[in-house]
């Protein structure tokens, strides 16, 4: 009666056994993925100070925006040490939309946009931009294959034995940075013209 006791209790931890290789693979490759954001993040927050200090070198008097920018900036750094993907993505968003209006202050004024400092910096900006789109795909895909993966059975098992969790993705939380456009540095940003005062009549 005994043995029959045992067997019935081993015979689950045995099928659950199924996997837990795999498992720690998944998890070490969705770990991998994810730092890969962080360090992506990680350079455009360290990109932003310069950028922000060659802007001011022709347009000081941009106080609110250089506020919003640093703001952003604080949001992501912040964001980066708690290693939560969905705040990554919230402050990621945030901090492309502070871009956005100070990369705008640019056509206003021509020399500077023709700094080579300025210039390199958006190029720098860039191809950040692009490895974090890179990263992105890579962490949601990881993230993905690890979670179908703990579902099925009997890797369900396993996942259920040595406390294996769904890892959530790298995607944007705030519905009020959802429509946050892509800043693309290597095209100059266009501004409306204020409309012209209306005809006095006489």
């Amino acid at each position: 009666m005994r043995l029959r006791k045992w067997l019935v209790l081993a015979l689950p931890l045995a099928v659950a056994g199924c996997g837990y290789n795999s498992i720690q693979t998944m998890d070490e490759q969705a770990t991998a993925a994810r730092s890969q954001i962080e360090v992506q993040l990680q350079r455009r927050a360290d990109l932003i100070p310069n950028l922000v200090s060659t802007v001011k070198g022709y347009a000081a008097h941009e106080e609110q925006v250089f506020n919003e920018v640093a703001q952003a900036r604080a949001g992501l750094v912040g964001a980066i040490q708690s290693h939560d993907p969905q705040q990554m993505a919230d402050a990621n968003a945030a901090t492309t939309g502070a871009l956005g209006r100070l990369l705008a202050i640019s056509e206003a004024y021509p020399q500077l946009k023709a700094d080579q400092g300025f210039l390199k910096l958006q190029d720098e900006l860039t191809g950040t931009e692009n490895r974090i789109a890179v990263a992105r795909g890579d962490d949601n895909k990881a993230a993905q294959d690890y979670n179908t993966f703990i579902r099925k059975f009997p890797t369900a098992l396993t996942a259920k034995v040595i406390g294996a969790k769904a890892k959530p993705y790298f995607e944007v939380t705030n519905a009020a940075n959802r429509d946050v456009p892509t800043v693309d540095f290597s095209k100059p940003a266009t501004t409306t013209a204020p409309a012209p005062p209306p005809a006095k009549v006489p």
